[in-house]
């Protein structure tokens, strides 16, 4: 497909820039940085956009890891927004460019998702549109949302309920991917993310243990009451759990216990299975004589993107086309998937137009739900993955720090700086978007799914980053 002088110009900007942000993902990919304490990755991502001219808002929705840059340039319409995320996942160090499993600190976090290359992606685009729009006296404002923790689903529907989307017209969306591909239609599920805790009575567990109650009981019990309900539960539902605390020693009866809950199913059915999860937490502990406690950690939408912004977004995939690639970057993939068990296909990446309710069920979420319900948005998935690597695995942290992770971050900003530049241009586009938007909202109006007192559960990996900053420091420089 044939380029015009603006794409041309916009390519060039893009082009530009790009070294600065390969060394921005580089350099996320190294902090490593779990939900909410993503001080260095926040950072590094707005100071980038404050050189270029962007106003910075730190600490959005009482959360200070978030953040809002905005620039605006004439009358100030539309209002377009990107969202960027930063934040890793426990557990998943490995190290870099290396195609065999290999962690870099034992047990530390690692950017097993990618995310390290999506939040300097959208940045990079929106730095080199500006430029553009500069050159060309257009109006608009222009937003990036820095997005912490979306791995435990917890930033956007406060941001959402902070008002801080209410006057945005558009939304892209990204994520790392083994495809180069722009999604429409229902993505995934809704969540609830719940915490438990039981109370109970300690004593001895060998000399007196009628004494004591076990929250540990009220536990086990609580997750053998939800393992029950798979029977009659539909086949859309996911409910997953791990026991965070049980006690300290087996000669003590505990007097506290802890366990945290996933539930995901469709927006229709979700409330519905979470409020059964709760009946067998309140039930286990009338069993056991115990208290219990929950409160709700997120609740979040499944994801409806937007038709028409991602025909648009696919137009420019096909215009811009893949990466190409290098032979060292050829064999590296291979021998990554080989030693992953995958299809050894190489860099193989598909260019799609993916309508996702064409598809089966997706189990996966993201709080990204909670942004579509609330303002027309798309979804660009970028190659940064090797193809066929599993989310949440080693692949996709050692692929994040190699040369294919930086060539797919200038691939996706070009095309959503791209996007831009059309909704730009093209103002009937909106008059599509706007109707589809109004279609969604009019078939499932949008209530939130947080409690009115939920509040951003800032200190949940506050041990685990302590415990592995520094040595991730050392090893990688940063």
């Amino acid at each position: 497909m044939d380029l015009t002088a603006e794409q041309k110009a916009i390519i060039t900007a893009v082009e530009k820039h790009q070294s600065k942000f390969w060394k921005i993902s580089d350099a996320i990919w190294g902090y490593a940085e779990l939900g909410f304490q993503e001080t260095l990755s926040a950072k590094i991502l707005s100071e980038a956009l404050k050189q270029a001219g962007f106003e910075i808002e730190q600490g959005v929705a009482g959360m200070p890891t978030a953040f809002i840059a905005t620039w605006q340039q004439g009358s100030g319409k539309p209002v377009l927004g990107l969202l960027a995320e930063y934040d890793a996942l426990p557990g998943l160090s490995q190290v870099g460019r290396s195609p065999q499993q290999e962690p870099l600190v034992s047990g530390a976090p690692g950017h097993g998702c990618g995310h390290n290359t999506m939040g300097p992606m959208q940045v990079l685009a929106a730095i080199a549109f500006k430029e553009i729009a500069v050159q060309k006296k257009l109006n608009i404002t222009l937003k990036v949302f820095g997005s912490p923790a979306e791995e435990i689903l917890a930033s956007r529907p406060l941001m959402v309920r902070a008002g801080l989307f209410k006057d945005v017209d558009a939304v892209i969306d990204c994520h790392a991917s083994g495809h180069f591909e722009a999604v429409y239609g229902t993505v995934g599920s809704a969540l609830y993310s719940l915490w438990f805790d039981f109370y109970g009575k300690t004593s001895h567990a060998g000399f007196d243990p009628w004494v004591g109650r076990s929250a540990a009981d009220a536990v086990e019990l609580m997750h053998a009451a939800t393992e029950r309900m798979r029977e009659h539960i539909p086949p859309t539902t996911r409910i997953h759990w791990i026991t965070t605390y049980g006690g300290d020693a087996p000669n003590i009866v505990p007097e506290r216990a802890s366990t945290w809950y996933m539930v995901r199913d469709t927006d229709a059915n979700l409330k519905r299975v979470m409020e059964w999860v709760c009946t067998c937490a309140e039930a286990a502990a009338r069993m056991t004589q115990t208290r219990s406690e929950f409160k709700i950690l997120a609740g979040i939408y499944q994801r409806h993107y937007n038709p028409a912004l991602a025909r648009l977004m696919f137009k420019h995939i096909e215009a811009i086309g893949l990466p190409r690639y290098s032979p060292d970057e050829e064999n590296y993939a291979r021998a990554l998937q080989k030693n992953a068990a995958l299809k050894e296909i190489g860099l193989d990446y598909k260019t799609a137009l993916c309508n996702a309710d064409a598809g089966p069920f997706e189990g996966g979420s993201s709080d990204v739900g909670d942004v579509c319900m609330n303002v027309p948005t798309g979804c660009l998935r970028f190659p940064t993955n090797v193809p066929g690597s599993p989310g949440h695995h080693w692949t996709v942290t050692s692929a994040g720090a190699t040369t294919i992770a930086h060539k797919g971050i200038s691939a996706g900003a070009k095309v959503v700086a791209l996007t831009l530049h059309d909704l730009m241009q093209k103002p009937d586009l909106f008059i599509q978007i706007k109707k589809e938007f109004a279609e969604l909202i009019g078939e499932r109006p949008y209530h939130s799914f947080l409690a009115a007192d939920t509040e951003p559960p800032l200190g949940f990996y506050n041990e685990t980053q302590a415990k592995y900053r520094e040595a991730l420091a050392a090893k990688t420089g940063r």
